[in-house]
């Protein structure tokens, strides 16, 4: 179990560095990240290297017995570079240049910055690729977390050069983004610019590409930086730290070209319920890689600085919030940052050894913490779960444009059917609507308004197939050109739905007749064609239309809900179907406030409420060796189970000791 931080001992006098290895070893660490910001301390000048101190750096870290995932540096450029070359900078949609002096002032698409970045990286890897130290490569940071989208001629002629490898002819563009609409036909590429400040709404069709191009230009980055640091002979895993559902960034392509998931994350104390977005994005990266350990990269110890108020965690509250993140399949825990600041922009983020010292509650749950991860065994990265949410960054995109029946925030309300799901306590894994859906129970889809061909023949394949498909609404309206298709709404979901939605009725609230499941957002006007009536409106202009339905198709079903349920209706439909798919929880009667989650054959429970609970649960504590029959969490209070065979508990049996 990787545990440890950000290390930045270029912030420091030399002689603290010493004391910082000591340090550490007393609070278990093994793994820092290093060189993230350095740049500026590395390369002081274009063509001149400064490599000594990051030398004796890695060497102290390495007598230490602490190893190094190794930065390349390249986030933030430093003063010289932009000075040299200010046509490196990135702009904002209103023309206007991002400045230097905070960081992330790049543009992506910049030639210069891209040779100067190689230049860097070349240097570095080529020095540190064969360092006993270094067992793992950290390229840039938190690609796009700043500057989401550029718009400078750099990103315009990059994407005019995009557009063409992508559409071959202007002909084609024109066809696929509808271009007669507004007299806005182009006779050449070059005429194309990126979705700037304008009049009024931007051709949809475009503004999803860039957002496309946007997501392809930052991967390209990476991949640039990733293939330097083979090429000079590394053979340790490569990876960029990602940052949950971020929008820009489509996660499930940049899986593929990563080694190993990487996250940031960082729910907010002042929320109670926050621990079920914290578990939202575990289960994300878990499923980014499937059966693949994934480490978190960055959190905090306890407050933040950067959100209007910043709360510090309660006592036992990281540690609650690291083992979640071990039960979601995690397999490093490490902290922004190891040392707090004294000066600058995150002066005020805590990090593991506080400017208060070592006489603290947040150096003692540090230290308590790592003793307790030095315990834990080799775990399978496997949440075994047979429930499935359907997640599409391409979705997203489409359906944060304007100009809809209503404006859905496609995140936030997927995160709602998770934690709909998650207050039930089953395991959850993301899909996209291509993914191999054959071992799941239950398969939800909301509000996949973006649904290419690929993914609708193989969404009503897993219903046909056995498989319990559950649509919620506003989903396959348009193709992956964001128009309609020939025929109407819901083309490609029809057979395994067996409705056809007419009006999409943006509607404020609505009631049904399904127990208390009240509507939001919307209320379709559906009618079926083979599927049975589950329950219908009973309010407002469609009362007495259906609400919900539910067809056979093949040996499965089709399951379609005509509206957004509030909280509430979220949870009771969602019951509904997993009763409906004959799934059950991981362990019965649980409070809400108590998390389940599964890891291949163990179970971590953890309370994250301000009451003490009590989990009838039979198995072996993995830390203690201990049979257990029955535990006592009080308040973010957490203990990881083999568990014992019990049916009764609603646990399936499983398969050997722990590993």
């Amino acid at each position: 179990m990787y545990y440890g931080g950000d290390y930045n001992p270029e912030q420091w006098p030399e002689e603290v560095w010493p004391e910082d290895i000591r340090r550490m070893k007393e609070a278990g660490v093994n793994f820092v990240s290093l060189g993230i910001f350095s740049w500026a301390k590395i390369q002081p000048s274009e063509g001149e290297f400064e490599w000594g101190w990051l030398d004796r750096v890695i060497d102290l870290l390495h007598e230490g017995g602490i190893q190094v995932n190794l930065a390349t540096a390249t986030a933030s450029p430093p003063p010289w570079a932009t000075q040299k070359y200010p046509e490196m900078l990135p702009r904002d949609e209103n023309g206007a240049t991002y400045g230097p002096g905070s960081r992330q002032h790049y543009a992506p698409t910049s030639p210069v910055y891209r040779r100067l970045a190689s230049e860097l990286v070349s240097a570095i890897a080529s020095r540190y690729a064969k360092h006993p130290a270094v067992v793992m490569w950290h390229v840039n940071n938190e690609y796009g977390c700043h500057v989401n989208y550029d718009y400078s001629d750099n990103a315009r002629d990059a994407f005019q050069e995009w557009l063409h490898r992508k559409y071959g002819t202007i002909e084609a563009l024109n066809a696929a983004w509808g271009t007669a609409f507004w007299s806005q036909v182009y006779t050449a590429f070059d005429q194309i610019l990126p979705p700037r400040k304008a009049p009024t709404s931007l051709n949809p069709g475009g503004a999803l590409d860039f957002k496309r191009f946007t997501s392809d230009a930052l991967l390209e980055l990476y991949v640039m930086e990733r293939d330097i640091i083979k090429a000079a002979g590394a053979t340790q895993p490569v990876s960029t730290n990602f940052m949950g559902a971020f929008p820009p960034l489509d996660y499930w392509r940049w899986a593929q070209e990563v080694d190993v998931i990487t996250d940031d994350c960082y729910p907010d104390p002042n929320d109670p319920e926050s621990f079920r977005a914290a578990a939202f994005a575990r289960d994300l990266m878990r499923s980014l890689k499937p059966g693949t350990p994934w480490l978190l990269m960055e959190q905090s110890t306890g407050a933040l600085n950067w959100r209007h108020t910043n709360a510090p965690k309660a006592p036992g509250q990281m540690a609650a919030l690291s083992a979640q993140a071990v039960g979601h399949g995690a397999d490093g825990i490490m902290f922004f940052q190891w040392r707090q600041a004294r000066r600058g922009s995150e002066k005020f983020h805590s990090a593991m050894l506080p400017q208060a010292g070592t006489e603290t509650r947040i150096w003692r749950e540090v230290t308590g913490l790592g003793a307790t991860l030095a315990k834990l065994p080799v775990m399978a990265s496997d949440s075994q779960a047979r429930v499935a949410v359907v997640f599409d960054w391409e979705n997203w995109w489409a359906l944060a444009h304007p100009d809809h029946p209503v404006q859905l925030d496609y995140a936030h309300l997927v995160q709602r059917w998770y934690a709909a799901l998650h207050t039930q306590h089953v395991s959850i894994d993301f899909v996209q609507p291509t993914s191999d859906l054959t071992h799941y129970g239950l398969v939800i889809v909301p509000h996949l308004y973006l649904l290419t061909d690929a993914g609708a023949r193989n969404l009503s394949s897993y219903a046909a197939q056995g498989g319990h498909l559950f649509v919620s609404a506003f989903t396959d309206v348009v193709d992956q050109d964001d128009a309609f298709r020939d025929g109407g709404f819901l083309m490609g979901l029809r057979d395994a739905l067996g409705i056809t939605v007419e009006e999409f009725g943006a509607h404020s609230n609505v009631s049904t007749s399904f127990g208390d499941l009240r509507g939001e957002y919307l209320a379709e006007e559906i009618h079926p064609q083979g599927a049975d009536v589950i329950g219908t409106f009973t309010d407002g202009r469609l009362a007495g239309h259906p609400a919900l339905t539910r067809k056979t198709h093949g040996t499965g079903t089709g399951t379609y809900l005509a509206t957004i349920p509030d909280d509430a209706g979220m949870r009771a439909v969602s019951r509904w179907a997993l009763q409906e798919a004959g799934l059950s929880p991981e362990i019965q009667g649980l409070s809400p406030w108590v998390e389940a989650a599964r890891r291949g054959d163990v179970l971590t429970l953890i309370n994250h409420g301000t009451e003490k609970q009590s989990v009838d649960v039979h198995g072996t504590d993995i830390l203690t060796g201990a049979t257990v029959n029955e535990i006592k969490l009080e308040p973010f209070a957490w203990r990881m189970l083999m568990l014992a065979v019990d049916p009764g508990h609603g646990v399936p049996e499983l398969p050997g000791p722990a590993r």
